[in-house]
């Protein structure tokens, strides 16, 4: 799983890390990410609160599965016990206005530099997106 963290548009934070559960389904992997990404957004919110800066519009997690994104909106849709926790701590916080999960095309899915085996082109984008320099390279 993998997750950015932007305030503003500027990256504060990120994770890559190997799930300690083998997921059944993509759903349920995404579920876990999504759920991870989700703590990660509180925590920088009361971060925030703690600053003086009060965040109150909801705030993106971006998903690039939109069968995860029907399931965590529409209770009623899913049958898969596996994904019962996590599905229901988001929905909760969707239902609170706290969040919602605007959909990205894979390609555009910035963690996935953090996850996945990307091309060298994708990888120089996604890099360029996040604002990343070599900080060895010749000026």
């Amino acid at each position: 799983s993998g997750y950015l963290t932007f305030v503003e548009g500027n990256l504060v934070t990120w994770r890559s890390r190997k799930q300690k559960v083998v997921a059944r389904s993509s759903a349920e992997a995404e579920f876990r990410g999504m759920a991870n990404g989700l703590c990660e957004l509180l925590w920088i919110k009361y971060v925030l609160k703690d600053l003086g800066i009060e965040c109150t519009r909801p705030m993106n997690l971006f998903c690039d599965n939109k069968t995860t994104i029907q399931i965590a909106q529409n209770p009623v849709q899913h049958d898969q016990k596996h994904v019962e926790i996590d599905r229901h701590f988001i929905k909760d916080k969707l239902d609170q206005k706290i969040t919602h999960f605007p959909f990205v095309k894979s390609e555009s899915q910035l963690g996935d530099v953090f996850t996945k085996a990307v091309s060298r082109k994708v990888f120089h984008e996604m890099i360029d997106k996040l604002g990343m320099i070599d900080i060895y390279a010749p000026p």
